[in-house]
């Protein structure tokens, strides 16, 4: 049985996007505002307040970071603090933000909006190397997690209230997505696939919101290979990391109304596989 354990002192209210880059874990705190980067090794916390909802966040090849939010897309510079904006696609979408997103193997972000009114008003982006943005998919209610496959040609999706985790073709030259297919429906499950990571045999790790469980999902297989469950009804995301990239690292949040002891707390646990390294922005 593999048992999570609670790590860290922050609670986030709404823990989101965690992903291993130069032994640290950066994740969002989105409804708080903050970017968030923890060092297990020394167990400390570096906070960062960008001063609306963060969605995303992902290491930029020259050490910055890049985040979305609720008004698109920015450049974050970690040592004063300061966010400068790159591209805002949906300004006229007062009700949309951006949610959770991840670098392809070819260095681009792809981050797609939520629709806070649970409308199909949102879409999946893809900011290029050269700071063009590009709409790639839609329309979604809620664009969740992302991954790509070890070899590069498959691409994995989730708009959360669909309740399937799709999978396209995927060509890294160009970033063109194709052969759009369901390979999980999780319709009978009450809970809602959320945020996702894959590991070195291609196999989906994926958060459940509202279902208190990250659960193993083999493509090639189309079975459910393992279930982790938590003292706390809300995981949200999940990543890979330490030395080995043998840790795996959930974020969680609060569901209001609720009194959990470790709600909003980041996890960590050992399944007995290993991830992948994670992509930065190549811009």
């Amino acid at each position: 049985m593999i048992t999570p354990e609670p790590i860290g002192t922050y609670l986030s209210t709404w823990g989101e996007g965690p992903l291993w880059h130069e032994d640290r874990l950066l994740y969002v705190d989105i409804e708080s505002h903050k970017i968030l980067r923890y060092a297990p090794k020394t167990c400390t916390e570096e906070t960062w307040d960008v001063g609306q909802r963060v969605g995303t966040v992902v290491p930029r090849k020259n050490g910055d970071l890049v985040w979305a939010g609720d008004h698109g897309f920015y450049f974050l510079d970690p040592n004063t603090g300061i966010s400068t904006p790159i591209a805002d696609p949906e300004p006229d979408l007062p009700d949309n933000r951006f949610n959770d997103g991840k670098c392809d193997p070819a260095g681009r972000l792809w981050a797609g909006s939520i629709c806070l009114k649970k409308r199909p008003d949102a879409a999946l982006y893809c900011l290029h190397t050269d700071l063009t943005l590009e709409k790639k998919f839609g329309p979604v209610t809620n664009s969740n997690g992302i991954i790509w496959n070890r070899a590069g040609d498959t691409m994995f999706y989730i708009d959360t209230p669909s309740k399937k985790v799709r999978a396209f073709d995927f060509d890294p030259a160009t970033s063109a997505i194709t052969h759009e297919r369901t390979i999980w429906d999780t319709a009978d499950d009450p809970s809602s696939p959320d945020g996702m990571t894959i590991d070195s045999q291609d196999r989906l790790w994926i958060a459940f919101c509202h279902g208190a469980k990250v659960v193993c999902f083999d493509p090639a297989s189309q079975k459910v290979e393992e279930q982790i469950d938590f003292p706390c009804i809300e995981t949200t995301a999940c990543a890979f990391g330490g030395d080995d990239l043998g840790d795996l690292y959930i974020t969680t949040g609060i569901k209001p109304g609720l009194e959990e002891k470790h709600a909003g707390s980041l996890f960590v646990c050992r399944p007995g596989t290993t991830g992948v390294p994670a992509f930065a922005f190549q811009g």
